[in-house]
């Protein structure tokens, strides 16, 4: 039987009041009702919605208890990026940050108003709301593309399923941060050592796995908050960040008590000084603080460069430090094939953090420090990340402390693959030489083989590597052309269809230029506009793999470093025996079409010159402006020489920049380029 309009009335009257509660329960921390009286309301709700079913709505309070477990998270492109802050660690670093914003904006000093916040150690996320109803809700994840987490968000109690206020636009995203605050969080705990289970680690782990189960039950279960930071899109936007915040708090939508306006440098170390020292006292964790010109239209005027705003920042605090003692040193071979040697600790506990291992960066760190085993250091999680030793403690080192010597230890070889160790000129780390062959670059190098610029075989994204590596299946990329329709159907999430999709796209990279099988290799050093300048110069792949130091050096912009890179990845027999499978599997560059037409740049007026391109060009992409030179047969490289004969630079060019003043290299800006293309 439908539901009377009485009954409609009252379950909307319900539903009202309940997120009044809600509200001053977990928004504004001031509870209206005891804990009974709500729960009345609340089973009151429910017999209503399951007795009449077309009274429940999407923002019914009653959503927030989760539903069915769901099989998988779905994808959610985020329309606007959700991109990340650079970082400040000194009171110099904000400096530069406040002059840079003012030099840009014309401002004179102490003139600019600032929004400051705390910087909230949680698990970012975005949530869409449709005139007013919350919608889609999702993780950050890459930046570009998240994880749609609605149902889960659903059930975070302050997070407002409908917003409540006037002028409530017809869209609007929120960036904000999910976290659990500390008294939950040792509440959550005790609850986990009471039922046997794993005990957390620290309140963010908690929050970001939380947000992540498959059964939205759980997250209910979890005493997740929100706090807004943010705006992507609106229909009516404020003036200022700190109106737009505002705003949203009288929408229903939390955000920090902590922030304020501030203004200039002055301003912004007070604020970092006064929650530094509030720290250990707020109810959650904060690793910094967070500055952001206040007005909306400097924002937009200051712009972003590369990944990351201009007009914000945040002011990270010190890194915890802590006392413990060195067990052992042992070795880590990175992606890259660079050798770490790795301090295990007895257990410490960090910043929220169980310490037991520690980075000792490289061998003339630990000769530096004069780190032994059986020492008592100092680490400290490095920008609250990374842990690190940051030093000895002398007086406490035992009479049996051991001296460490990474090449020593190791014997010279790479202790994954057994292949020899290099130190590259200039560089502090030991490398391992074993490229396509050495276990634990085997999945950068197969991810490298096949992106975009080298093989291109769409569909083999890092996670499908991942599988395929971790499963046994494939070592060297030559397995790659080995993989068949019944293998691929025992992976996760693969298909008949993507099998046969990604098997066609690995056929089809079968036939490529010889300048892309070069790049593919992951020679260190060797980027995509050298592996050009190689195919280019020595046509077929024979010579190339013969070749010595000094035949390498007579190719343009071949240096002594790129020369000892291809030795040295030549000299490996299991390389060459990768690559001659993957010519025996049918990789090849057609006859007809020899290296100097496929791999060369067309000659043009810029025939011969080279370019290194850094920093924001005022107009340009760095890939339209490569193009414009490349069209006219000049050449980008990525890095400055001695070699090259034009530096772009745009703003904020770093250490390129400088590089090229060093060598004496010539210096211009977009319009001197774009002068010296119309020419």
């Amino acid at each position: 039987m439908p539901a009377s309009r009485a009954e409609a009335e009252r379950a909307a009257a319900l539903r009202a009041e309940i997120e009044r509660h809600n509200r001053a329960y977990y928004v504004l921390d001031q509870p209206t009702i005891p804990d009974a009286e709500y729960d009345t309301l609340f089973r009151e709700l429910q017999t209503l919605e399951s007795a009449h079913p077309e009274l429940l709505t999407a923002d019914s309070p009653t959503q927030r208890i989760g539903g069915a477990p769901l099989p998988e998270f779905g994808k959610l492109t985020h329309r606007v990026p959700m991109l990340s802050l650079n970082n400040a660690f000194s009171e110099e670093e904000v400096a530069a940050f406040d002059r840079r914003c003012r030099e840009s904006l014309g401002a004179a000093e102490d003139s600019i108003d600032y929004a400051v916040e705390p910087k909230f150690d949680g698990l970012a996320v975005t949530l869409i709301y449709d005139r007013g109803l919350f919608v889609q809700g999702a993780t950050r994840g890459d930046g570009t593309t998240g994880e749609d987490v609605t149902q889960n968000l659903r059930t975070v109690r302050n997070i407002p399923l409908h917003l409540t206020g006037v002028q409530i636009p017809a869209r609007l995203e929120v960036r904000g941060e999910v976290l659990i605050p500390r008294r939950d969080f040792e509440r959550l705990n005790a609850q986990q050592r009471e039922l046997g289970g794993r005990e957390f680690v620290n309140p963010r782990n908690a929050a970001a796995g939380s947000l992540r189960q498959l059964d939205p039950k759980i997250t209910a279960a979890r005493p997740l908050r929100f706090f807004a930071y943010g705006v992507a899109e609106i229909t009516h936007p404020a003036a200022s960040h700190s109106e737009l915040m505002d705003q949203l708090s009288a929408w229903g939508l939390p955000v920090a008590g902590e922030r304020d306006v501030v203004r200039g440098l002055t301003g912004l170390l007070g604020y970092y000084a006064r929650i530094g020292a509030a720290r250990e006292r707020l109810p959650y964790d904060i690793d910094g603080v967070v500055y952001k010109v206040n007005r909306l239209a400097d924002q937009e005027q200051l712009g972003f460069v590369a990944r990351a705003p201009r007009f914000a920042i945040a002011h990270k605090f010190p890194a915890q430090e802590a006392t413990t003692r060195v067990l052992a040193i042992e070795v880590q071979v990175g992606r890259t094939g660079a050798l770490t040697p790795v301090a295990r600790l007895a257990p410490v506990f960090v910043g929220g953090v169980t310490l037991t291992n520690a980075t000792l960066h490289n061998q003339d760190e630990i000769a530096r420090k004069d780190v032994r085993i059986g020492d008592t250091v100092i680490v400290r999680r490095a920008g609250d990340v990374i842990p690190e030793v940051v030093a000895v403690v002398p007086e406490l080192r035992p009479q049996d402390a051991q001296p460490y010597d990474l090449l020593a230890a190791i014997g010279r070889v790479c202790p994954a693959c057994g292949s020899r160790v290099e130190r590259p000129e200039d560089e502090i780390i030991l490398r391992c030489t074993g490229g396509l062959y050495c276990p634990a670059q085997r999945k950068r190098s197969l991810a490298h083989f096949a992106s975009r610029l080298a093989l291109d075989i769409e569909g083999l994204g890092e996670k499908l590597v991942g599988q395929l590596v971790d499963a046994g299946i494939v070592r060297t990329p030559a397995d790659l052309y080995r993989l068949d329709p019944a293998t691929l159907a025992g992976l996760e999430r693969m298909g008949e269809k993507s099998a046969g999709n990604l098997l066609a796209a690995i056929e089809k990279s079968k036939q490529t230029t010889l300048s892309r099988f070069i790049y593919a290799l992951g020679i260190r050093n060797v980027g995509e506009a050298t592996a050009k300048d190689l195919a280019r110069h020595f046509g077929r792949l024979e010579p190339l793999l013969a070749a010595d130091e000094a035949q390498l050096m007579r190719v343009p912009e071949v240096g002594p470093v790129v020369a000892a890179s291809i030795r040295n990845f030549c000299a490996e027999a299991h390389n060459l025996d990768v690559i001659e499978q993957l010519l025996a599997a049918g990789v090849h560059w057609p006859d007809a079409q020899p290296a100097a037409v496929v791999d060369s740049a067309p000659l043009g007026k810029l025939a011969g010159k080279s370019f290194v391109l850094t920093g924001t060009l005022p107009s340009l992409t760095r890939e339209a402006a490569k193009e414009m030179i490349e069209a006219l047969g000049g050449r980008v490289a990525g890095s400055v020489s001695k070699k090259t004969d034009f530096v772009v630079a745009g703003a904020d060019a770093g250490s390129k920049l400088e590089r090229a003043r060093q060598l004496g290299v010539a210096v211009i800006d977009e319009a001197q380029l774009l002068e010296i293309l119309e020419q």
